[in-house]
């Protein structure tokens, strides 16, 4: 993985990070203008399936670096992505049973980055994000992954679901961690697994809930009801680590 730009301003500049292949995670373009340069970067972001935001003058200025935005803004990864296949292969060449996080919805860079962090820990082969509300891959995220962006590859996909179905052909089992669940010690968490943690407010969301096999539980008895997002993939994932064990 390369470390990319971050912020790109003006027109030229981002017509041509879309054309040299460089990852744009968000673009923002200034609403309600439909002149030639921005049509032609608009056309670049659909076959990029880049998310798209139009926003006032207003926000532009206050988001610019630089002052001279000329009505477009994009946000490009620091990290360059990787494939859900890169993910599998990782699996294959380790020998092991796929083990993989998906997130769902993780919109603080922090936890995301802890998260990559505890993923390459636990040894798992990688990690599945969705493109739309959640953090991309930046700056901040690989500065709290402590190096692990290095080393675990992090895929982003349109649809969550979709995936989940079609790892499910390959003999994937999903479960995620939510309240209401079986405790996830008597759960059996050996083989091909794919973990789900959801956004840090709402939990996992209703869809993607419905497509894991199972929901696990983690006992708690403090004095309030939630663990926070990355604590929450820790504690699970080491679960996995020591039924793969053998403990």
């Amino acid at each position: 993985m390369q470390v990319e730009n971050l912020t790109i301003e003006g027109r030229n500049a981002v017509l041509e990070a879309f054309r040299s292949g460089k990852t744009i995670d968000k673009l923002f373009l200034l609403d309600g203008c439909q002149d030639g340069p921005i049509r032609s970067i608009f056309r670049e972001s659909k076959k990029h399936d880049t998310l798209v935001k139009f926003v006032s003058r207003e926000r532009l200025d206050q988001m610019s670096e630089t002052g001279k935005h000329q009505g477009v803004i994009a946000y490009a990864a620091a990290y360059t992505y990787s494939t859900v296949e890169d993910i599998l292969e990782n699996a294959r060449k380790k020998g092991e049973d796929p083990f993989i996080f998906l997130l769902d919805g993780i919109e603080d860079p922090h936890n995301l980055g802890a998260i990559i962090r505890t993923a390459n820990l636990a040894g798992a082969h990688g990690v599945i994000i969705p493109k739309n509300r959640a953090a991309g891959l930046t700056g901040t995220v690989a500065k709290s992954s402590a190096g692990a962006l290095n080393y675990t590859p992090v895929a982003k996909v349109t649809n969550l679901t979709t995936v989940m179905e079609e790892l499910k052909k390959k003999g994937l089992w999903f479960v995620c961690a939510d309240m209401g669940g079986e405790t996830m010690y008597r759960l059996n968490l050996k083989g091909p697994i794919g973990v789900v943690i959801g956004n840090e407010g709402d939990g996992v969301s209703r869809l993607v809930r419905q497509n894991c096999d199972m929901i696990a539980s983690i006992p708690m008895k403090g004095d309030i009801d939630s663990l926070n997002a990355s604590v929450a993939a820790g504690v699970l994932a080491y679960e996995i680590v020591r039924q793969r064990m053998g403990s």
